[in-house]
Parts: structure tokens; sequence; C-alpha cells
């Protein structure tokens, strides 16, 4: 399984998903800089996402939304703090109403990538969470974040097969 490991910290408000790739850093890191490899598994299987403005610059937004089972549509952001490709991604990542606003009824938080080799042409990825409050940490797990992003992580070993075939 992609998904190596996940780490709660309640103390430090931290939420740090680990996972590992038969892939270089720089395929890695494409499937956050393409946005249509990024929608291939951003979000779970049930919810997946298209972006509509994807730019990893510092300074810049990102913008996309995700389609329920339902039809639902909820709408997020990220704000691109830092970006040192291939390795390291810092964002600040929110919900967003329909105008693309920030929805200031859910906690912002940042998220931060670590994008490294691990041997053996293996890539290991860290996806840590900082959340605001233990309120927010609270709110957001009891959302399914953790879970969403388990299965969101679980379909790139999928994306990176596709690959390793068609280069076959």
């Amino acid at each position: 399984m992609t998904v190596t490991a996940v780490y709660k910290d309640p103390q430090a408000l931290t939420m740090t998903l680990e996972a590992e790739f038969d892939a270089t850093p720089e395929r890695v890191w494409q499937l956050w800089a393409d946005p249509r490899q990024l929608e291939r598994w951003w979000g779970p299987p049930t919810y997946p996402a298209t972006f509509t403005k994807h730019g990893l610059s510092p300074g810049t937004r990102v913008e996309y939304h995700m389609t329920g089972p339902e039809g639902d549509q909820p709408k997020g952001y990220w704000d691109i703090l830092e970006a040192d490709a291939p390795h390291r991604l810092l964002v600040r990542d929110g919900f967003a109403n329909d105008d693309g606003t920030p929805n200031e009824e859910f906690p912002t938080g940042e998220m931060e990538v670590t994008i490294e080799e691990s041997g053996d042409g293996r890539t290991r990825m860290s996806i840590l969470s900082r959340f605001p409050s233990t309120e927010a940490m609270e709110q957001l797990l009891a959302m399914g974040q953790e879970e969403g992003m388990k299965q969101a992580v679980g379909q790139i070993d999928a994306i990176l097969a596709q690959d390793t075939v068609r280069t076959a």
C-alpha cells in the first residue's frame, strides 16, 4: 500500500501522512504540479477533484472543487506560500464559498508536502497538516480528513503503474 503511516499529534496540532512510491522525486512532484494528474488522485474516489486554477509559484492561488456522489461540489483553495520543486510545497489551505472567497465557517490550515529519495529508486512523500486550534483539528478530523487523505494518496500507485505500462 502507498500510505505507510499516519501520525496525529494533538499537542502540536498536526497530522502527518507518510507514503512511499516506486518513482523518482521529480515524478512524484509532477503529481502535484500538473493539474490533470492531480485531478486523478486528489480527493477520495467518491469525491474526485477538478482544478479550475492551478500554479505552484509562491503568491498564487490554486482553486478546485470536489464532486460528491450526490452531485454536491464543495470548493477549496491553496494559497502557495513556498515551492521548491521537486522537494517541498507549503500551502495555506481552506474551504471556499461558491464565489471563491474563503469560507469562514471552516478552519484554514497549512499543508506542507515533503518529497525525498528513500533509496532503491523509491521516493518518500510526507504531507504534514497543521491546524490552527484543537477545535479545528477535531472538526476536520470528524469531517473525514484522515480517511479522505489516505484514500486520495492511495490512488497514486495506480497512476504510477500506468506510467510503467506505457513505457514498457
